[in-house]
């Protein structure tokens, strides 16, 4: 949550240079650096004609992020209200007490044993 806050806030600005018709370079946050061969700004080109034959282009993609956010109390608690239930029904359900099944034998001694089973078997827990 921290990271989308922080990528919708953020203004991004991502520069490129294009010559020729191919991206020659690209920046981030800043113009893209020229390849030297913009022609037009050397010669003291003024009209408007001489800039369009130009062979270089520049292309400024610019995303402004939010500046100011607004934290309203009524909005946050409507929307995630199923969510919010559906978590703290989880969570209680996990501290329930366990109910235990009476043990139809519970009031009955064991047999007597008269002779040692393992050892007449020869059955011995390793």
């Amino acid at each position: 949550m921290a990271l989308l806050l922080l990528a919708s806030t953020t203004s991004w600005t991502v520069g490129k240079h294009y010559c020729m018709g191919h991206l020659v370079s690209v920046s981030l946050f800043a113009h893209a650096p020229d390849c030297g061969m913009d022609m037009g700004d050397s010669m003291g080109a003024t009209s408007q004609m001489e800039t369009e034959d130009s062979c270089c282009s520049d292309q400024l993609i610019v995303v402004e992020g939010q500046d100011h956010l607004t934290i309203s109390l009524n909005d946050s608690i409507l929307v995630p209200q199923p969510f919010l239930t559906a978590i703290a029904y989880s969570y209680l359900v996990l501290f329930e007490a366990k109910v235990e099944r009476p043990l139809p034998h519970e009031h009955y001694p064991p047999p007597l044993l008269f002779k040692d089973i393992h050892v007449l078997d020869q059955v011995f827990l390793i």
